[in-house]
């Protein structure tokens, strides 16, 4: 029996570039920043006041407004995007199974914003003025759960929390869904919005963030030597996984095909990926077996590339590693440099790139590139500052979190 294959059929998104997937990929090409000074809390006492917003974003233009109160903002995101993608896909869900339909999407802190909200009232109003909907609120699985009752989805309905992986292993999951036989399509992604005070705190206590506070659309840059930590967002980004014979038989439009999956741990370091970038170089190899392809089939990579020291140089070691001599003639690029680090939503709105780069023939550039750090390799082509027109056959996205965790995604042109 063949292997079931799977497609990309729909994408949504919510950034600080703009709440359209076509929009936000013009402003990545464009390599135009979504990051700006902080606007949504006082941040006078902090040592980064910097962040990409998605500023502007009304859930109500989704849902009604009884509804999105009930939901803290990292669902609302997710259930924007998720309404975003399957508009696109054109599943007209009265005529589908829905019992062969489920959702999983991940985040890597969820409800943050809920819980600061209701831990202030508990200190200055007591108990009794909690709200019932705090734990509805502020739980991970509260995007995926709110995603199948608004489109009565009956399908495997779950949550993946591995920090800034989660939304990649959701959709790696989703993918496996599809190709054992157990759904025909799967709405997927991820969605974050824990950029609050104990957020930002916490992140500025690690010292992992950049300080350009006086120049934030250069704050985030990616394997640039100059670079003193990551951007801070937050976003969604969703897609509709879909079964290609299925997508074929309604005439849907394709944008790329799903092929491979690969997931490790490093066992290192809670916060560090391990130096020789073993565990990232793993995960890519058993991506590129599952697909069934060799490295040198590769011609995009959208790096994780988050801005930070560690990781750059840890990834630049992995690319060496997997590729070889076809590391310098393949392209690698950071969707960070232009949106910053949307944690456990970054996978997600960096496949949504990667995807919309196979259907344009377009390799979006590393924004804020200057010059390359000696240590991450200069020959290797990180596409600084400037998009260029290339045939992208097959691509590959990389997606690294806190706690060691390894996530490669394999898609291509079908």
């Amino acid at each position: 029996m063949s292997k079931r294959r799977v497609v990309i059929t729909g994408i949504g998104c919510v950034t600080s570039l703009a709440e359209s997937p076509v929009k936000m990929f013009e402003g990545i090409c464009k390599a135009e920043s979504g990051v700006s000074l902080i606007e949504s809390f006082d941040t006078s006492e902090f040592t980064v006041k910097i962040a990409g917003e998605a500023r502007g974003f009304d859930v109500n233009s989704y849902i009604e407004h009884r509804q999105g109160k009930r939901m803290d903002r990292f669902t609302q995101m997710a259930l924007a995007s998720a309404i975003q993608a399957v508009e696109d896909s054109g599943l007209d869900l009265e005529t589908e199974d829905r019992d062969r339909i489920g959702v999983i999407a991940g985040s890597g802190i969820g409800g943050l914003q809920e819980i600061e909200d209701q831990h202030e009232k508990l200190l200055n109003k007591g108990p009794r003025r909690v709200s019932p909907f705090t734990v509805p609120k502020l739980m991970g699985n509260a995007a995926s759960g709110c995603i199948s009752i608004h489109f009565g989805l009956r399908g495997p309905n779950m949550c993946i929390i591995t920090a800034c992986a989660s939304a990649s292993h959701a959709m790696g999951e989703a993918y496996y869904n599809i190709i054992t036989g157990r759904s025909d399509c799967m709405v997927t992604g991820g969605s974050e919005a824990a950029l609050t005070p104990v957020g930002l705190a916490s992140f500025c206590s690690l010292k992992s963030l950049s300080t350009r506070n006086d120049t934030p659309t250069t704050a985030s840059r990616p394997f640039d030597e100059t670079r003193d930590g990551f951007v801070f967002s937050e976003g969604s980004g969703m897609l509709v996984f879909e079964e290609y014979e299925h997508a074929k038989k309604r005439g849907a439009k394709i944008y790329c095909e799903f092929l491979g999956y690969g997931a490790t741990g490093d066992g290192y370091h809670i916060t560090a990926p391990i130096p020789d970038g073993a565990g990232a170089g793993k995960a890519m190899k058993i991506a590129l077996n599952d697909a069934g392809i060799n490295p040198e089939a590769i011609d995009y990579v959208n790096a994780h590339g988050t801005s930070t020291e560690l990781n750059d140089l840890a990834e630049s070691i992995a690319l060496r590693d997997v590729f070889g001599a076809h590391v310098y003639k393949l392209a690698v690029s950071s969707s960070k440099g232009s949106l910053g680090h949307l944690l456990g939503a970054s996978g997600a709105v960096e496949l949504i790139t990667t995807a919309l780069a196979i259907q344009n023939s377009v390799i979006p550039p590393t924004a804020n590139l200057e010059k390359v750090d000696e240590k991450c390799d200069p020959k290797i082509d990180y596409v600084p500052k400037e998009a260029r027109d290339g045939e992208i056959k097959i691509a590959i996205s990389n997606s690294l979190g806190f706690g060691g965790h390894n996530c490669s995604l394999v898609i291509g042109k079908i």
